[in-house]
Formats: C-alpha cells, structure tokens, sequence
C-alpha cells in the first residue's frame, strides 16, 4: 500500500472550492439528555440535512465537476444502495450530464425515488447473487460512461471531508474543539475525508468508526492490521453501510488516521434514531445514526467526561419503516 496515491488535506480543500453553492453547511446540535445517556457531552453534526438527505453530495460533486467536456455526454455509472446514488444523480443533473445508477432490488423506495426525480436512470440487480461491480462495469463500457465509486476513489474521499472541515471549524468557533469524533464507517470514505480534516485543523482529535454487529469489518480490519471482509450475507437495518470491506485507499488512510471502532446492533440503532427525533428534532436513517448509537450506549472508558463529535450522516428513511421505529420502545 506504499505506493498508493492517496488524498491530502489540500485535497480536501480543492474539492472545497468546487462544492460551492452546492453543498450547505450543516448544523452541530447539542441536548444535555444525549450528553447524560453518553457520559460525554456530544456535539452532533447533521448531515441528514445536507442536499439530498445525505453526505453524499460531496464527494459527488468534487468527483463530477472534474469529469472533462468531452465526458460528460456519455455521463456516469454509479453504483449504491441508495445514498450515494442520490448525490451522483443530484451532481449530474447540475453539471448536465446523464447518470446511470445500479442499486439493489431491496433498496428503499425513498433513495430510489429519489434518485429518480433527479434525472437518474435505475437499474436494479440483485445483491445476493449479482455483483454491482460487474454489472455497471459493463454498463459503463457499453455507454463509453464514467463509473463512479461509492467510496474507494481519491476525489470522492476528498469530497467528503469537506464534512470534516465545517466540523473542526464549527467545534473551535464554538470553543468546544472535540477529543474524540465517531463516525459510521462502510467503505470509509466519509470518516476517512474527515479524518484527513481533522489531521491538520484538529490534530489532537481521536477518530473512531461504528459499525452494525455482524458488519464489523472496520473494527477487525484495523485490529488486524489488515483488510478482512465480512461474512457473506450478513444483514442489518443499517443499509447504507453495508459494505462488504474497506475499500483499498480507504483502509490505507484509516491505518494512519483511525483509532478503532465500535460495534452496535440494531436495536441500539433504533434507539438512537428516537433520541435524534425526540431531543434534536431530526430524522436520521438506520445507517446514518450508527455513530450516535454508539455513543448512546455509554462511550468507551476513554471518552468519558470528554468532547465527542457524532455524524448524523443520512436521513433517507421510508416512512413506514420510520414510522414504526418511533411507535416501538422506548
């Protein structure tokens, strides 16, 4: 992996510059109830208030606005279950250029509906005997189209520590910078952009993933010191984080920038979507409340009494399935 090219901060800054008049700045909420269930006091930022529903915009736009002209009539392939599907359809639709997405079958509607009103061509596979990898290779060969990674890809990583940047920037301009920042981690282009983020705005600030259980690639990837996948067919309410391993750029930069990670199940999950709506008055998705599941569990000894940075990644839930999730427990 030494010979890797690999995103800088000064990348992250470039992709920056090409988000403007895209991209919003998210909130970062606080509710003394959440810092009380933690035992830290926890400063939540929201990208499930960014364009799309997501933090998936970033990395899109930085990633399209350098396709060249003569690229963008063939357009792009693009594959996900829903998230980053959104934000490449949104990118492409601004900068005028076509995009086919691959998503699986058991998709949400809402991600799927969403992507369609912006313009975006769908094509569904199924993902427990299909390969999205293949099929929109073949996809993109036919229509001479650019593919467009989810998250193992040196611009859409820098796109999405753009994230990092408004938050390092937001916790000093609050006089609150963070000890620690738990972020979801699937293929590890978010946390990873981050990372590169807080590396140089906030150096002493300690990153950790969170993943459901059972998808725990990133916590024995890095206990391991190296990639190792997850067992095929695991499942979780948490489908936009469902990947089967680290991606090779991202585990390569989460090696150096990473501390460990975090496990929660699905349950903890569905707390935590009910804290965010009942306490911040926000809608998070299951995947996108990963990071503050963790961190409403009660956060590792180390955190305690300590600044702990949480992302709300997502918000793209269906209605019913949120419906329930609020009329359940407690």
């Amino acid at each position: 992996m030494t010979d890797l090219r690999l995103p800088t901060f000064d990348d992250v800054l470039a992709a920056e510059a090409r988000q403007k008049g895209v991209v919003r700045e998210t909130p970062v909420l606080t509710h003394a109830a959440l810092d009380e269930a933690a035992g830290a006091e926890l400063f939540v930022k929201a990208e499930c208030l960014q364009v799309t529903g997501s933090f998936k915009i970033r990395g899109a736009m930085n990633r399209l606005a350098q396709i060249p002209p003569e690229g963008k009539k063939a357009g792009v392939v693009a594959f996900s279950s829903g998230n980053h599907a959104q934000g490449v359809a949104r990118a492409a639709r601004l900068l005028g250029m076509p995009a086919l997405i691959v998503m699986p079958a058991d998709a949400p509607a809402v991600k799927v509906e969403g992507v369609r009103a912006d313009g975006g061509e769908v094509y569904l596979y199924d993902r427990n005997a299909e390969s999205r990898e293949e099929i929109s290779a073949r996809l993109a060969a036919e229509r001479g189209a650019v593919v467009v990674p989810s998250y193992d890809d040196f611009d859409i990583i820098a796109g999405q520590g753009t994230a990092g940047l408004e938050f390092a920037r937001q916790a000093e301009a609050m006089g609150k910078p963070l000890d620690y920042l738990i972020c979801c981690a699937g293929g590890g282009g978010l946390i990873n952009g981050v990372a590169l983020a807080f590396e140089r705005l906030s150096p002493a600030t300690r990153i950790w993933a969170a993943e459901p259980e059972g998808h725990d690639d990133w916590t024995r990837s890095l206990e391991a010191g190296e990639i190792l996948a997850n067992a095929p067919g695991t499942r979780s309410i948490c489908d936009a984080i469902l990947t089967p391993e680290p991606g090779i750029l991202t585990f390569a930069l989460g090696q150096r920038l990473l501390s460990g990670g975090l496990r929660v199940s699905d349950d903890e999950v569905r707390h935590a979507m009910r804290m965010a709506f009942r306490y911040l008055r926000i809608v998070g998705e299951p995947g996108g409340c990963a990071a503050l599941a963790a961190a409403l569990k009660g956060v590792p000894a180390e955190m305690k009494g300590k600044r702990v940075g949480i992302l709300v990644t997502g918000g793209n839930v269906d209605a019913a399935q949120y419906a329930d999730i609020l009329s359940t427990g407690t």
